[in-house]
């Protein structure tokens, strides 16, 4: 039985999340409060062109447990990830997408398996993904293609929940995915060959209200295949 999880640090990557951000962030300080002493909220705004930031710094200047990294320009999602994850503070870390389609009360749930297990990483997969029939084939054939050349098997790779330790983010070789989609892909190939554990649990998904995802850009796929491939390149 590892020792309880009492010191937690989670980001956000945000991206034109203007009309998300205020739910997200206050779900995500509720359910810190309930579940673990001492917590940092980082807000990653990459680059944003509507208010995300503005929203982002007024929750850092309400309470200093929260603050705030700026890229500009937008970066992409990989950017986003990384300076969020090298961030990140103390020995836990999570993450959710801010577009509102988590629950974050859900942490405990995280916390609970990784206490039962032992497990150095918690990852989520989606009980019912509310996204379009084209993102979900799109996210199938991707998953397909991840599996073949790294032998990842797991349920989902790019579930937006999960429950990290940091000895993983200090023992891996550095993340290099940026613009594309693969950053998740990486950091689990990159994990699982350095011999941690990885458990995955179901996590209800809901449906965006506001704001538009990025994930189905040609230019964000297609950069995703170019760091595959890299990746595939350097390990085989």
């Amino acid at each position: 039985m590892s020792r309880q999880i009492d010191k937690l640090s989670v980001f956000l990557p945000a991206y034109n999340e203007g009309a998300n951000l205020d739910k997200t962030v206050q779900n995500v300080v509720t359910n810190l409060k309930k579940n673990v002493t001492d917590w940092e909220l980082i807000i990653v705004n990459d680059g944003s062109k509507d208010h995300t930031g503005k929203i982002a710094d007024s929750w850092s200047k309400k309470d200093n447990r929260i603050s705030v990294i700026h890229h500009s320009p937008n970066r992409g999602y990989g950017a986003a990830l990384k300076s969020g994850l090298y961030a990140c503070k103390y020995p836990w870390i999570s993450f959710i997408d801010s577009d509102g389609q988590f629950d974050f009360s859900e942490i405990n749930r995280f916390i609970d398996t990784q206490q039962r297990t032992g497990a150095d990483m918690i990852i989520g997969f989606y009980l019912g993904r509310k996204v379009s029939f084209s993102r979900k084939l799109n996210t199938f054939i991707w998953q397909v293609i991840v599996r073949l050349l790294f032998g990842l098997n797991v349920r989902d790779i790019d579930c937006g929940f999960k429950l990290i330790s940091k000895k993983i983010v200090d023992t891996i070789e550095p993340l290099q995915s940026e613009r594309g989609a693969f950053i998740s892909s990486e950091f689990l190939i990159k994990s699982k060959k350095a011999g941690f554990k990885i458990i995955e649990i179901g996590v209800n998904h809901y449906p965006r209200k506001q704001g538009e995802g990025t994930g189905a850009n040609l230019d964000v796929i297609i950069q995703s295949f170019v760091d595959l491939f890299k990746l595939w390149y350097k390990l085989k």
